[in-house]
């Protein structure tokens, strides 16, 4: 069982930055691949990023790519997502993922996540 908890969000102005962070309870943390979502109201899910267990591969959503960085931590169970140049369209409630593989946590149309976290809000004012 992992638990996993967001922490950093908050209000924005466009261009400015945020740094989310995930902290992850249980065992086995650095097994796991690591991913964001974010759902912005009225819309779909989407995802924003991914790591490898070890930290040596990322992948990212188009939207964010180029002004989101994703990495983590093992030793503190602990992953990140630092924003920059943000947008209002960024706007959105961001989660954290587990799952059993990088690609788990970008497969489409469905992520085959095995733990979410609650969610953290992210506001970004034009």
């Amino acid at each position: 069982q992992v638990q996993l908890v967001e922490s950093g969000g908050g209000l924005v102005q466009a261009g400015g930055s945020l740094r989310l962070s995930c902290a992850a309870s249980g065992r086995s943390f650095s097994s796991y691949a690591m991913g964001w979502f974010r759902q912005a109201p009225g819309k779909e899910r989407e995802f924003v990023a991914a790591i490898t267990w070890s930290g040596g591969n990322t992948y990212y959503g188009y939207s964010v790519k180029g002004r989101f960085t994703i990495s983590r931590d093992n030793a503190k169970n602990t992953v990140d997502l630092q924003m920059n140049s943000l947008k209002p369209e960024d706007t959105a409630v961001y989660y954290c993922a587990a799952a059993a593989s990088l690609m788990n946590i970008a497969s489409v149309p469905l992520p085959k996540v095995d733990y979410w976290g609650q969610g953290t809000q992210v506001t970004v004012s034009s």
